[in-house]
């Protein structure tokens, strides 16, 4: 196997980078419907990647353009041990220029022009700076 140095792995293990790969393959079902919507620049021509391994995260999807990460979350997310390093890990990533949008699986697979529009409206802010 090649190793890989683009910018995209950049800080990563090469463990978190074969595990970035499984995710690709075992994607949630709501990951899924948000991918189908993301990919191939279909969202006013944003680049988004899926799970992708930067430093010691796997970000579901990641527009490096706008350095906005988005993080779909489930049920797990509402235990409060798992919401505290989902805080210290959004503050890591925010210290790096990063903006965090956490949406909930079922707001995605009942209401993605929803979460579509609100990716818009944080790339709207984002640019406003």
């Amino acid at each position: 196997m090649r190793q890989r140095t683009d910018s995209r792995v950049r800080g990563a293990s090469q463990e978190h980078i074969e595990l970035a790969r499984e995710f690709r393959r075992d994607m949630t079902p709501a990951e899924r419907v948000l991918w189908d919507a993301l990919r191939a620049r279909r969202l006013r021509g944003m680049k988004f990647r899926r799970q992708v391994a930067l430093g010691p995260f796997i970000l579901d999807f990641c527009c490096p353009e706008y350095r906005l990460v988005v993080e779909v979350d489930g049920s797990v997310h509402d235990d409060p041990e798992q919401r505290d390093r989902d805080e210290y890990r959004s503050r890591h990533l925010e210290s790096f220029g990063y903006r965090i949008l956490r949406v909930r699986n079922e707001d995605v697979l009942g209401d993605l022009r929803g979460v579509l529009e609100r990716i818009c409206d944080v790339v709207a802010e984002i640019e406003r700076g």
